[in-house]
């Protein structure tokens, strides 16, 4: 489904002609340029979590109407996995795409390299854009324009089970070394499995790959590197948790399976972000709030690693509602939004100031990824980076699973990588 460079090209020629043709199944601008009141509807597809972070980003979001009562509010809520192809599919189409889109940070340059998204400089959109985070702020560039909004910033952490630890007389690993020695303790004393790795998605392989020196791409010097000795070796390093018992894994719905085997005490650990946080509230486990624990993520060995993540708020080029979309963009990445979705969901703000609030310099949660998500790495701002999941993702379940070896996988992907960016090394 994920297309390469040329058909990317072919696209944007397209994108640039659709955005400007419209396309958006909003109403039109109404009143809100001829007596500057904003009117009209809104659409905007949420990509949060069903059951937990929807609930509270869909009643903020229809709350605008407060201060903008002739403006209607539609409230999607898309599954993040069919998210990024279902905008591209409408967009070229002209037909169905929403006007605000919440767009994972790694979209943001591929929605704006096809010419989809409105560029925001000068825009009310962009409000004391200067209060940004700076690692937030930078997936949002792109070619010296800025296209989105960051709505929250965060990365990844090892989420563990404080009760199972205690029974189990363990201290929270630091290091790959130290988790497989800690899992295996955790499995003699109590029966129960070390780590849950989820093994569908890639991105849970970046943290391991970052620990042992390794990347993806090096965007700056045009060069392909997730096959390089570091990359094999962190192939090895999942292979090796999974073949040892540290941890288990899986090949399908690895998030279901990941959340409800770390809730309902099946194993001590997972790695997650703070996207998790509520869902894992939910648990039985956890409903004393403290049993919670959130460690960084075990060092390999060059270090501790985690990637950068995100959400950024992007409005549509072919909205017919510019105006009321850049007001709810603004809105909706305000001081006082962002500091009520980190009150609610323990999800990290994106403005400097939101940190000093009340509710928020006090959230345990909050204060342990704040310097998580300040050391993370950043991946690159390139269009093609949401691309580089897919060949990766294969690769990463058939290592995890036995179907083929750390080598191989890490050189077919590298072998994907260089047919999908041309020229590069």
């Amino acid at each position: 489904m994920r297309r390469g460079i040329a058909a990317t090209a072919l696209v944007a020629a397209l994108g640039v002609t659709l955005a400007a043709c419209g396309g958006s199944d909003s109403g039109s601008n109404g009143g809100s340029k001829g007596s500057g009141e904003l009117s009209g509807t809104v659409t905007w597809w949420d990509t949060s979590t069903v059951g937990s972070e929807d609930k509270v980003f869909k009643k903020i979001a229809e709350d605008f109407t407060k201060a903008h009562p002739k403006v209607t509010v539609k409230y999607v809520n898309v599954p993040f996995g069919e998210a990024q192809n279902k905008f591209k599919n409408a967009a070229q189409s002209g037909s169905g795409a929403p006007d605000v889109i919440r767009s994972e940070v790694a979209w943001t340059p591929e929605f704006a390299d096809l010419g989809y998204l409105a560029p925001l400089d000068g825009t009310p959109a962009l409000k004391n854009q200067d209060d940004f985070l700076k690692q937030a702020a930078a997936s949002t560039k792109y070619n010296g324009k800025t296209y989105a909004v960051p709505q929250v910033i965060d990365s990844m952490g090892i989420f563990y089970n404080k009760k199972i630890f205690k029974d189990a007389g363990v201290q929270v690993p630091k290091t790959i070394d130290e988790l497989k020695a800690v899992s295996a303790k955790i499995k003699q004393k109590t029966g129960k499995t070390g780590l849950y790795l989820r093994g569908d998605d890639a991105y849970w392989f970046l943290s391991f790959l970052y620990g042992e020196g390794g990347d993806l791409v090096d965007a700056e010097n045009r060069k392909i590197t997730v096959d390089n000795p570091a990359g094999v070796k962190a192939f090895k390093v999942v292979k090796d948790l999974v073949d040892s018992g540290a941890a288990k894994t899986d090949a399908t719905d690895g998030w279901n399976n990941m959340q409800t085997a770390f809730k309902e005490g099946k194993v001590a650990m997972m790695i997650n972000g703070p996207w998790a946080v509520a869902d894992t509230y939910a648990g039985k486990e956890f409903a004393d709030k403290a049993n919670l624990g959130i460690a960084p993520v075990p060092a390999g060995s060059a270090g501790q690693g985690a990637p950068q993540g995100g959400h950024n708020l992007a409005v549509y080029a072919g909205s017919k509602n510019l105006d009321a979309s850049y007001a709810f963009a603004e809105y909706m990445t305000s001081v006082e939004t962002q500091a009520k979705v980190s009150k609610e969901l323990s999800l990290l703000p994106t403005r400097e100031s939101v940190y000093i609030k009340p509710d928020v310099a006090t959230n345990e949660q909050i204060a342990f990824f704040k310097p998580v998500v300040e050391k993370a790495v950043e991946r690159p701002w390139i269009p093609e980076t949401g691309s580089l999941f897919a060949p990766l993702v294969t690769e990463y379940t058939k290592v995890l699973t036995g179907q083929t070896t750390p080598e191989t996988g890490a050189k077919t992907v590298g072998d994907g990588y260089r047919k999908l960016l041309k020229d590069w090394k």
